[in-house]
């Protein structure tokens, strides 16, 4: 093992072993986060979008109060977010470190910023798409999980796309509480150990991955952007 003044102190060989493991933990975190986003984000953002005015279920009551909930959850850092409601992380998982606590706060954020991008990807679409669901004889969760969505789709798997990179920027963030992790990997060696190999190790693999989603969901959106001309063919 080399010196520490070096600025190296994990042999390289042995790098993998400990970089491997903790990629593995931020799949398995961002994983888990990125499922309860597409469960609940996606229908929170569409009964925002249809709360508001002219919207299929116009409640301006209920659509207020609710945008300032997302507006909130979108607005606050979210090192300062995981910090603020770490008795709730604790009542919840029973724990404040590790993934289980990461993913709470992890899940709020991306929640929030998901709902969002599915509000304005829905806002995007042109009336006519619903004009033409409505003089079909569609319910109006028939018009949002059969023409808003669908349409929509594009957009809304761009924003997955970002929201998934922000998600995995956060588990770095989340690795400084003792999530695990590349975040805590690169934290505890990186700049605590000043280990320069695993720093650049750590960068190199989160450049690897965050580009691989990037270039996936580019991918996604062109390959669906076709399929969005169902209604509005029907509009030509």
């Amino acid at each position: 093992m080399t010196s520490l003044a070096s600025g190296i102190t994990v042999p390289l060989g042995e790098i993998p072993d400990l970089v491997l493991p903790a990629l593995r933990d931020t799949v398995i975190m961002v994983g888990l986060v990125m499922v309860i986003v597409l469960v609940v984000g996606v229908p929170l953002g569409a009964l925002v979008h249809n709360l508001a005015p002219g919207g299929l279920l116009a409640r301006p009551a209920l659509h207020q109060p609710l945008t300032w909930v997302i507006s909130i959850g979108r607005s606050l850092p979210f090192l300062v977010l995981m910090t603020a409601i770490i008795p709730f992380t604790r009542f919840l998982t029973g724990t404040n470190i590790g993934i289980a606590a990461a993913v709470v706060p992890m899940s709020i954020a991306g929640i929030a910023f998901f709902a969002r991008i599915v509000e304005n990807s829905l806002r995007a679409l042109p009336p006519e798409v619903v004009t033409v669901a409505k003089a079909s004889g569609g319910s109006n969760a028939q018009i949002i999980w059969g023409a808003q969505i669908p349409e929509a789709l594009p957009g809304i798997v761009g924003g997955l796309t970002i929201n998934t990179i922000a998600m995995i920027e956060y588990s770095t963030i989340a690795g400084t509480i003792g999530a695990g992790g590349l975040g805590y990997v690169a934290v505890t060696y990186g700049y605590q150990r000043f280990d320069h190999g695993v720093m650049i190790a750590t960068i190199a693999v989160l450049i690897v991955v965050v580009t691989s989603i990037q270039l996936a969901g580019d991918a996604l959106v062109r390959h669906l952007s076709p399929e969005q001309t169902v209604f509005r063919k029907a509009l030509a």
